[in-house]
This record gives structure tokens, C-alpha cells and sequence, in this order.
């Protein structure tokens, strides 16, 4: 089996694997709050293999991209005293977030696997200069300074100085690092790439060379929960983008765009072990992505039930009544036709960058 192949089934499978995570926590959360679950499903499409236990079907269907829980009252009234319909709104709320909250975890989880098995990661602390490096001194920079912002933006881990050096497009920067245990403020700092001479090649770089450090039991948890919250923020940072307009929909990805990152990620990697690594490393950010995506208060997704759940609350304390669920499920067909509408014109959007 060719290395890209392999990498694109691998992404494909942990990719299933999130959604039916995102799904097994709502399961869980709902099993444990005493809200009957009528299915619990992992894969899409028809079942080849499914076994009643007690109220609840489990199934395991054809396609390995996602999965589905099917409460009793999900999407209509029910009289039956344990239906969704029936709960207090904390216990629903719990039960819609849940899902998110596993995906976040298996993030978590992934990177702290990867950073395991590497045995060390980088961090924002200067180990050495490039020969010919100009912004070193008293008044510059210095071996074991760690950055701690760069234009105003935090930095908590490696990914963020790579982050914010990109966005600075080589202008001046202002910089606050940690020296000696106090913080030193550099402002209008001109750092630019230039050519250095690195094993006899010309490269163009920062010239700054940044430590490592071994993994430990505490640093690795902090480590790999800084790195989901720097995906998290390169989350944001793209959803506040396309609604300022900074990106449009040929920026987006669908499926096709996806399987075909995770197979570029998987070949950059050198080796079928490194690139096996990568791709577990861009399957965490999207579990971080999904984690968030999912809260959006969008008809359709978690986020959107959740808004409408505390709307309906709201309208309840003064009014009295109760939204009628018939609207809820309105405004969330709309929203999933919506959906899968968007769906198509990026997934046409990719195998057009494909084939151009």
C-alpha cells in the first residue's frame, strides 16, 4: 500500500472516529441523566451489525464517517417521563454540550499521545542564533529569553511565535519575553527573515533556534492544553475572519479538502511513522475544531439547540408558556438543509482546486 493511501484511510477512519466520539458523548451524558436512547449508532448508512440491548439499539453501520444518537422526544414531544422533551433545561443542556466536550477531550488526549511518544516538544524559548544574527545583545535578544507575546497576541506554546512571526510579514514587532524572571519589553523590534547559511545551504529564516524540552508527567498535561487552546484560537482566528471577510469559501474546507490535507500532511511527514504522526496531529485539531464548531449557535448544530434552549427558558420566565417544539424543529431543518447546501459548494469548491 502506497504511504498516501495509507495516510488518507488512517485520517478518514480517526476522522469517523471523532464524530462517533462527539456521539458517544451525548450518549453517555444522556444514560447517565435518565434519558432513554432508542439507538446508538457508529457509522453511517445501512447497519451490518446491530444488537438490542435493553431499550437501546447499537448498530454499526457501513461508512466510517460518523454516527448518531437517537433520543426518545429529541426532535418532538414525547409522554414518555424520560424523553429529552421532558428534562429540566440543565440536564438537556449537559446532555447537547457533551458532545463537544469529547471531542475537546480526544484532542486533548491525541496530543498527549503524540508528545509521549515523541518524547520532548519545542517550546518558545530561545536556544541559539544563526550565525550572522543582528537583533542579539543587551538590547535585543538573548539565549533563554521565552517569549510571552508577540504584537499583543499570548504565546504559550512554539506554534504561537511561528503563528504570529507569519502574520508580522516581516515588519517590526513588539515583543515581551521573560529574562532572568522578569519581563522585557521590546517594542517596534525589527526582526525579518533573512538568508543565513545553515550545513552549507542558503535558507531564508528568523535565525532564532528554539529549545526543546523532555516530557515529564505535569509538563506534558500543560503542554498538550496549551496546544488545544492554541487550536482553539486558530479556530476563532479563521471564524473571525470569514465573517469580517478576510476569507471566502475557497478558503473552506469540505471532506475532499480535508482527505486531501491529511494525505499532503502525511507525505511531508519523511517517514511512515512521522507521517502517521502528522496526521494524528491535524486529526487533533480538527477534534478541537469540531469542538467548537459544534457550539456555534447555528440552527443544527449543538450550539444552535443550546441557544434556542435558553431562549425558550427565557421566554417561559415571562411569559409563562413554552416554545412550541414544532418551530424548534423548523428552524433546524432550515439550518440542515442550510448545511448541507454549504457542504456541496465547498465540496465542489475542492474538487474544483483538484482538477484546476
Amino acid at each position: 500500500m502506497k504511504p498516501l493511501v495509507l495516510y488518507i484511510i488512517v485520517g478518514i477512519l480517526l476522522f469517523g472516529l471523532l464524530i462517533a466520539v462527539h456521539e458517544g458523548g451525548h450518549f453517555l451524558a444522556a444514560k447517565r441523566l435518565d434519558v432513554q436512547v432508542n439507538e446508538f449508532s457508529i457509522g453511517m448508512g445501512p447497519a451490518i451489525f446491530s444488537r438490542q440491548k435493553g431499550e437501546t439499539l447499537y448498530s454499526l453501520r457501513a461508512f466510517p464517517i460518523g454516527g448518531y444518537c437517537a433520543m426518545e422526544g429529541e426532535d418532538e414531544d414525547s409522554k414518555n417521563p424520560r424523553a429529552f422533551s421532558r428534562k429540566a433545561a440543565w440536564r438537556k443542556l449537559i446532555i447537547l454540550a457533551a458532545g463537544s466536550v469529547m471531542n475537546f477531550v480526544a484532542g486533548f488526549v491525541l496530543v498527549a499521545i503524540l508528545f509521549g511518544v515523541a518524547g520532548s516538544y519545542t517550546v518558545p524559548v530561545i536556544r541559539d542564533f544563526a550565525e550572522g544574527f543582528a537583533y542579539a545583545g543587551e538590547d535585543g535578544l538573548q539565549r533563554g529569553d521565552r517569549f510571552l507575546s508577540i504584537n499583543g497576541h499570548k504565546v504559550t506554546v512554539y506554534s504561537d511565535v511561528s503563528t504570529q512571526f507569519s502574520a508580522a510579514q516581516g515588519g517590526t514587532m513588539d515583543l515581551v519575553v521573560e529574562r532572568n524572571g522578569e519581563a522585557v519589553t521590546l517594542e517596534d523590534f525589527p526582526l525579518q527573515p533573512q538568508e543565513y547559511v545553515v550545513d552549507g545551504q542558503t535558507v531564508t529564516m528568523y535565525g532564532i533556534y528554539f529549545a526543546t524540552e523532555e516530557v515529564t508527567p505535569l509538563g506534558l498535561l500543560k503542554q498538550s492544553w496549551d496546544t488545544c487552546w492554541y487550536f482553539a484560537r486558530a479556530v476563532w482566528s479563521g471564524l473571525v475572519m470569514l465573517v469580517t471577510g478576510q476569507v471566502g469559501l475557497n478558503d473552506m474546507s469540505g471532506p475532499v479538502g480535508i482527505v486531501t490535507y491529511l494525505g499532503e500532511a502525511g507525505s511531508q511527514g519523511g517517514s511512515i511513522g512521522a507521517g502517521l504522526q502528522n496526521v494524528c496531529y491535524v486529526i487533533a485539531l480538527i477534534a478541537v475544531n469540531l469542538a467548537i464548531m459544534n457550539l456555534l449557535p447555528l440552527p443544527a448544530l449543538d450550539g444552535g439547540r443550546i441557544f434556542l434552549l435558553v431562549v425558550g427558558e427565557v421566554w417561559f420566565l415571562f411569559s409563562g408558556q413554552k416554545l412550541n417544539p414544532k418551530y424548534e424543529a423548523w428552524i433546524h431543518a432550515v439550518g440542515f438543509f442550510l448545511l448541507i447546501l454549504l457542504m456541496v459548494l465547498v465540496t465542489f469548491s475542492d474538487i474544483w482546486k483538484l482538477v484546476d
